[in-house]
């Protein structure tokens, strides 16, 4: 096995560099390896300092998080950056990029920190539902101050060199690139020379008192942003106690805080999270080293706001787009709408005006398809109606280049019948982009039955270049998402008439962590939109005369949501408060549909949400729709604002136990007379496990 840590001597200073591509992750064998360099400087007559640095253009994304959960095998990061700082001879740590969670901590060890001037910093340990566990909770503030430690911990904030010095986090920026070593080294000698070293173990917090409330006022803040995760406040109280204690009492107590949360549902459902994402790129079936199409120039059909959004992520990129509407005045309003975008962006300081310019420079309109031409990719976006993309689909097979992607943004429709209407079914996928498409971070790779593997390669490329996280899911209506969303939406409708009001059954959801609740996402969507989603899935509905009837009634009478100022809320700007009229609609109806009213339980509207949800994820994964339950948990994290620090639905439902969820689905089934019996009807799969009462993931061991 070859080395992962490189030693050289220049003069009088030992460089032990890490060579462990392509993060430098700082795994059992790393930390190994760099302990042994490290002694072996310490012991060498001839060495008066040692440099710790790094090969490639990153430092070291960190500790492996692939070990959390696993017993670490000697030596512990924590150990060996005890190591580190009470070593004989001063340890500097040269920076030549990112250094994340670990690999900061092993800078704050050392005697000396510079870095180059590309670096990026930051503790990120909390957005994995656990807190710095090797030192950062009590370095930090010793070195940079209280404050400023608990914006970068309890935030997991990234900070650039220039912030970092401007702190006394760094103590030089250097150029970066070739020459960075060269100075590095120079600096280092210097510095040896004139004695200018020192490390945490010389500071006393506790000799420097802190404001009175301090404390008080950090915890609501963090609280109130944290929405209901645990970590960033147990990183509050691990530094709090670098305030009280000295260093080695405060570095025992940090790592007892470290392993309760590591321990905890919210650290492995966001440890959960973090390898899903990862998994979700690199999607089964696809051959190894699949060829990549060029992306040179991407063309989109239709100025509205979707169309605009998604224009937006490639202009970003510095990809060069072209947008055909075949309304002048329609992309002359979506063109200025871009601009308007960009312009905000830069007035609350974002984007440089040149910036702006630069991307708009990229952006070109048109009301002809033929200057789609020449396109690498084009994106229908375009109204939600099978015969209009139909039509569009046609008319860009006769005028796309060979080799041009076709892709539909369709959110629910049949992506083998948008392609059955082209004589290339292989180049056309789906594309759904969530809205606003410039900001949600999700894409569903629609893979139809016809489609190139490398059609499907390239979208998977094309996500990870415009920062978003493409899912590959198979053709149904709705695809994951929006066939996931139809029973949450559903029973959020059904709870209105048989008791509930607004107001109660979003408040459930989003005390549970959604990031809002079922009927305001309605409301913000535009009403108009899910009763344009029904009407295309009525054969599927028609039997039940109360499905999403509120939701129906509010779209035919033009309240709309939030862009007509009323819906299932009144709106006014962006302040919303109860719609008065909506308890007396409600009432009409559910009698004329014969259903009695009654007080609904907070358990049963979460439940009846959240159960049919997650067993129609169980449907889908049995259908093969998605590939891993860990595919759903991150479409339902990254697109419809289920809570991380849960995650996703598939993770939680384990949690949960899927007997329970059955339990409950078949209780549900039996009190809710004929509407249970129409509705909840449980999966075989989600049957079969329940009765041998094991976890959904088991069904995809390899998730």
């Amino acid at each position: 096995m070859a080395s992962v840590v490189e030693t050289s001597r220049y003069d009088m200073i030992s460089v032990i560099e890490l060579n462990n591509p392509p993060v430098n992750a700082l795994g059992q064998t790393a930390r190994a390896e760099l302990r042994g360099a490290l002694r072996a400087a310490l012991a060498d007559p001839k060495v008066g300092a040692v440099m710790v640095t790094a090969r490639g253009r990153m430092f070291s994304a960190g500790a492996d998080i692939g070990e959390f959960q696993t017993t670490p095998n000697d030596p512990g990061l924590r150990n060996l950056l005890l190591e580190i700082e009470g070593a004989s001879k001063p340890v500097i740590a040269a920076i030549n990029g990112m250094a994340l969670g670990g690999a900061l901590e092993l800078a704050l060890a050392c005697s000396l920190r510079i870095c180059s001037q590309n670096a990026q910093l930051g503790l990120p340990e909390v957005n994995i539902g656990i807190i710095p566990g090797a030192g950062g909770t009590q370095r930090l503030p010793r070195i940079v101050g209280v404050d400023a430690a608990l914006e970068m911990i309890t935030t997991g904030k990234v900070v650039s060199a220039q912030a970092a010095h401007d702190m006394g986090l760094v103590d030089a920026v250097l150029p970066s690139g070739d020459q960075f070593m060269t100075y590095a080294l120079e600096l280092a000698r210097k510095a040896f020379l004139r004695g200018e070293f020192a490390n945490c173990q010389e500071i006393d917090l506790a000799e420097t008192p802190q404001e009175p409330g301090w404390y008080e006022r950090w915890q609501a803040q963090v609280a109130k942003a944290a929405r209901g995760r645990s970590a960033p406040l147990r990183a509050l109280e691990s530094v709090r106690n670098a305030t009280a204690m000295p260093l080695a009492a405060g570095l025992e107590r940090e790592a007892a805080i470290f392993a309760e949360c590591n321990a905890s549902a919210e650290g492995r459902s966001l440890q959960h999270m973090f390898f899903a994402e990862r998994r979700a790129g690199q999607s089964p079936g696809l051959p190894a080293g699949a060829p990549l199409r060029p992306l040179g120039h991407i063309g989109i059909v239709g100025a509205g706001t979707m169309g605009g959004g998604i224009a937006m992520n490639f202009l970003n990129a510095g990809i060069p787009v072209t947008i055909v509407d075949v309304n002048e005045a329609g992309l002359q309003r979506g063109l200025a709408a871009i601009r308007k975008n960009y312009e905000i962006s830069a007035a609350r300081g974002r984007l440089t005006p040149q910036q702006v310019e630069h991307r708009l420079s990229l952006l070109a309109g048109s009301t002809s398809y033929a200057e789609l031409g020449q396109a690498d990719l084009i994106i229908e976006a375009v109204f939600e109606n099978l015969a209009v993309k139909k039509s569009v689909f046609a008319e860009l097979d006769r005028i796309a280049k060979p080799g041009a992607i076709l892709a539909t943004n369709t959110s629910t429709l049949d992506v083998n019948a948008i392609a059955a209407v082209t004589r290339r079914p292989a180049d056309v996928i789906g594309l759904h982009f969530f809205s606003p498409a410039n900001v949600m971070r999700l894409v569903e790779i629609v893979r139809g039955e016809h489609n190139a593997a490398d059609a499907i390669a390239t979208a998977l490329a094309m996500c990870k270049r415009i920062g978003k996280v493409g899912v590959v899911v198979g053709v149904c209506y709705g695809f994951v998402g929006n066939r996931m969303l139809e029973p949450y939406g559903r029973e959020a409708h059904r709870l209105l008439l048989e008791g509930a009001l607004p107001e109660q059954v979003d408040k459930v959801l989003t005390d549970f962590g959604m990031s809002m609740g079922p009927l305001a996402v309605y409301d913000l969507a535009g009403n108009d939109i899910g009763a344009l989603m029904r009407k295309e899935n009525a054969a599927a509905i028609a039997h039940d005369p109360s499905y999403c009837r509120i939701g129906d009634i509010l779209a035919a009478r033009g309240d709309l949501g939030q862009k007509a100022g009323k819906g299932f809320y009144v709106y006014a700007g962006r302040e919303r408060s109860s719609n008065p009229n909506l308890p007396e609609l409600i009432e009409r109806e559910a009698q004329a549909l014969g259903i009695q009213r009654r007080q609904i339980p907070e358990q049963e509207i979460l439940e009846r949400c959240l159960f049919t949800l997650v067993d129609e994820g169980v449907r889908i994964l049995e259908e093969g729709i998605a590939q891993r339950p860990g595919d759903i948990d991150v479409v339902w994290c990254s697109g419809y604002g289920f809570p991380t620090y849960r995650g996703g639905p598939m993770h939680w439902a384990d949690d949960v136990g899927t007997r329970e969820i059955l339990r409950s689905l078949e209780g549900y089934r039996q009190s809710l007379g004929d509407y249970g019996r129409m509705w909840f009807n449980p999966s075989a799969a989600l049957t079969r496990l329940a009765a041998d009462n094991t976890s959904i993931r088991s069904l995809f061991p390899n998730d």
